[in-house]
């Protein structure tokens, strides 16, 4: 097939450090090639991703730093190029809405955020002409009135992420500063725990450095580091030592990229049963999911327990990308032949 990547215009594929759905995109793009796909990649001229590429932006504009109109712009020059696809896949949000302008192009979208009140009737008035991929059970169970056309969670290519011993004798904490990551949580348990903690965390926007301030920094020192934000070959040599990723969200996230890369490392995660984690964490085999920081302080006691290789195991048959490019191509192939009415989701919410 020729699949057209609509990604949005905030950061370059592959992210230079923090990015989950960057990351994701740069998998499946690349992951599509290896399959014998023609790939099309619609992002910013600073993307190093080894495929065909289009861009009206130079630069990537930064997280945070644009506007609707920069997005539109986006948009509007990746359809004028991908007409000639087979398929176009999109990640942006005002993408979808425009396609309604090109009904002979076959379009689908992913939800890489939350179904909640923000984005919901954005998906409830798409799902009919657009079909909607979820990234987890979770998310899709939230999806009230969304027609979800499958549910493909993330995947990465294992030859990118080198299995270590977990001989840095610390726990890592790895995403972005912000409370329903809860680097101040893993902070905490850590230092009950009397465990090292590497903190690396994205740390740009003035909301994230006003939660640094006030909830980290005051738990700084010791045994508690943080190194800043990482690069990739940074990342993945602090994950391959890690004894175990330790990842309290606060907050029902709809899958958690960083738990999957950790556990491709084969490094255990401790996490909390919010959003995905259970459906990416088996409980006892490769890591731990508890409700509380006591039982969290707990369970970073046992982390030796777990075996390094079951968790390499778990990605090997539930994450890797062969997996993800193959579930996606499915759904391709059934949006251009325009059969999406089996297999979806769709939820009715009984208090309406």
């Amino acid at each position: 097939m020729r699949i057209a990547i609509v990604a949005p215009p905030w950061l370059p594929i592959p992210p230079p450090a923090y990015g989950g759905t960057e990351n994701l995109l740069d998998a499946l793009a690349r992951g599509l090639k290896r399959a014998g796909h023609e790939v099309v990649l619609c992002t910013t001229a600073d993307s190093t991703c080894p495929v065909r590429k289009t861009s009206v932006f130079e630069e990537a504009i930064g997280v945070g730093s644009g506007s609707s109109v920069d997005e539109i712009r986006h948009v509007l020059h990746a359809y004028e190029e991908v007409q000639d696809c087979d398929v176009v896949h999109d990640h942006t949000l005002v993408g979808p809405l425009y396609s309604a302008a090109f009904p002979d192009l076959p379009v689908v979208t992913t939800n890489h955020g939350p179904f909640n009140a923000e984005l919901i009737d954005l998906y409830r008035v798409l799902s009919d002409r657009v079909p909607v991929i979820a990234i987890s059970e979770h998310q899709a169970s939230t999806a009230i009135g969304v027609r979800i056309a499958a549910v493909i969670p993330h995947g990465v290519n294992l030859d990118d992420f080198p299995v270590g011993n977990g001989g840095g004798g610390y726990a890592m904490f790895l995403g972005r500063m912000h409370p329903g990551k809860a680097p101040h949580i893993a902070a905490r348990i850590a230092r009950e725990a009397g465990f090292p903690l590497k903190i690396a965390a994205k740390m740009n926007e003035p909301a994230e450095h006003a939660y640094f301030e006030e909830m980290v920094r005051p738990l700084l020192g010791g045994d508690v580091e943080y190194v800043g934000e990482v690069d990739r070959p940074a990342k993945l040599a602090l994950l391959r030592e890690a004894e175990c990723l330790l990842n309290p969200i606060a907050w029902p996230e709809p899958f958690g990229m960083v738990m999957i890369e950790a556990l491709a490392c084969g490094t255990p995660v401790l996490t909390t049963p919010f959003g995905a984690a259970p459906e990416i964490v088996r409980d006892g085999v490769v890591g731990f999911v508890r409700s509380s920081r006591a039982d969290l302080v707990e369970a970073l006691g046992r982390v030796h327990e777990i075996d390094r290789g079951a968790c390499r195991e778990r990605v090997v048959e539930r994450f890797s990308v062969e997996r993800m490019v193959a579930d996606h191509v499915d759904v391709y192939h059934r949006a251009a032949s325009g059969d999406l009415s089996e297999p979806f989701h769709m939820l009715v919410d009984d208090a309406a």
